[in-house]
């Protein structure tokens, strides 16, 4: 059965001190969010080491926001990800747009991150989407397409079967757009289909986020479609109010 799972995606944001208040007070309220769904907090790297162990303990899983695409050596300022299971890191988002625009990730680097993750435990929150000139030229398809066939239809199929999935149309990321409910809908079920020719069934039990200016006012249509398994908050997932919020309009 695939999950249902909220994300949050703090990036370059909060102090330690912020971050642990707000760790807090979203564990103060996830008795709040609906039975079955899975709360997951990505901090700053700064912030993993020390709030790992309360996150867990209140049942809310810990994401790193990144990691290297080498497994050790002389790569200063990098962050393996046997380090980060070591820690106890469960997830880690992998192929952000940020990361693929700002920082040149490719494909080949990140089918390299994809496969060091699995192989140290943590589940890859993977993240694949299109720009505004891609939709805008009807390309979406082919970009997504292009991205999931170099990277996740690469995998394993036991790999395949962890692996979880956030769509983020990069037009909309932090830019107060988003994809309207039927637009998330349709790319997430050609996701799905393009999963499933490689994968066969296994694709209907992958789970797929939404990411891209999602609030708790937008949130309930959102995941309300078929094909829409939870999402990957940006900027709402820094206020615990709007985060629980949105973890509650998961259905």
């Amino acid at each position: 059965m695939k999950k249902k799972i909220v994300a949050g995606n703090w990036k370059m944001n909060t102090t330690y001190s912020e971050g642990e208040i707000l760790a807090k007070e979203i564990a103060g309220q996830l008795k709040e969010v609906p039975e079955g769904v899975q709360l997951i907090v990505a901090p700053p790297f700064t912030h993993l080491c020390c709030l790992t162990g309360p996150l867990r303990e209140a049942g809310i899983g810990i994401a790193a926001q990144n990691c290297a695409d080498h497994e050790s050596g002389a790569y200063t300022g990098e962050v393996s990800a046997a380090m980060l299971a070591s820690i106890g890191v469960q997830y880690c988002i992998i192929g952000h747009s940020e990361r693929r625009e700002y920082y040149g990730e490719t494909d080949a680097v990140l089918l390299e991150k994809v496969k060091l993750a699995f192989q140290h435990g943590i589940i890859p929150i993977f993240c694949i989407g299109e720009r505004l000139y891609e939709r805008e030229s009807n390309q979406h398809f082919e970009v997504v397409e292009h991205q999931l066939q170099n990277v996740v239809c690469q995998l394993s199929a036991t790999d395949f079967e962890k692996i979880i999935l956030a769509y983020e149309p990069v037009w909309a990321i932090g830019t107060g757009k988003t994809a309207t409910a039927a637009q998330a809908q349709e790319m997430h079920a050609y996701i799905r289909t393009v999963l499933r020719e490689k994968f066969g069934v296994a694709a209907d039990n992958t789970s797929i986020l939404y990411g891209g200016s999602c609030k708790p006012s937008n949130a309930a249509e959102l995941f309300g479609q078929a094909d829409v398994d939870g999402g990957l908050i940006g900027g709402a997932s820094l206020n615990s109010g709007d985060f629980i919020a949105i973890a509650k309009a998961v259905s």
